[in-house]
C-alpha cells in the first residue's frame, strides 16, 4: 500500500465528517499535454450563499525516510496542481490534507508557517485516528 493510500481513506471520512460531498476520487485535471490527478475534490453547500465551496485535496502523509524530501515533493506537487487547478476550475481551492502528527513535526514554527504563507499552499489538518478535521488554514 502507498504512503498516500495509509490515510486516505481518514481523509475522506474526515471531510464527510465535516459536511463535505466527496465529488471525486480522484480529481482529474489537465497540465500542458499531461493528465494530472489530485487526490480528491469535495464541494459543501454554504446555505447563506445558496452556493457551493469546491475544492481539492492533495493528501500527503509525510511517512518517508526524510521528512525534508517529502516536503521538497509535496510542495512542488501542489505547487503543479495548483497552476493546472487555476486554469481548468479557477473556483476551486486546493488543499494538502496532512496528520496532525505531521503538522507539529513540519509547519507548526514560524518559519515553516511563513514558508507555507509566502507559498500559498492551503492546509487540512486532520487526525487519522479520530477522522476528525483539526484545523484549516488559508
Amino acid at each position: 500500500m502507498s504512503a498516500k493510500d495509509q490515510v486516505h481513506q481518514q481523509v475522506v471520512n474526515a471531510l464527510k465528517k465535516d459536511g463535505w460531498t466527496i465529488t471525486h476520487d480522484p480529481f482529474k485535471v489537465r497540465w500542458k499535454t499531461r493528465k494530472l490527478q489530485v487526490d480528491l475534490g469535495a464541494e459543501k453547500l454554504i446555505a447563506a450563499e445558496k452556493d457551493a465551496r469546491r475544492i481539492a485535496v492533495e493528501i500527503k502523509s509525510f511517512i518517508g525516510a526524510n521528512d525534508l524530501e517529502d516536503l521538497y515533493q509535496a510542495i512542488g506537487q501542489f505547487i503543479l496542481y495548483r497552476k493546472a487547478l487555476r486554469k481548468a476550475d479557477p473556483d476551486r481551492v486546493l488543499f494538502l490534507a496532512i496528520d496532525i502528527v505531521a503538522y507539529k513535526q513540519i509547519f507548526d514554527d514560524p518559519e515553516a508557517e511563513s514558508l507555507r504563507a509566502e507559498e500559498g499552499i492551503n492546509l487540512l489538518v486532520f487526525d487519522k485516528h479520530t477522522e476528525d478535521v483539526i484545523l484549516w488554514k488559508t
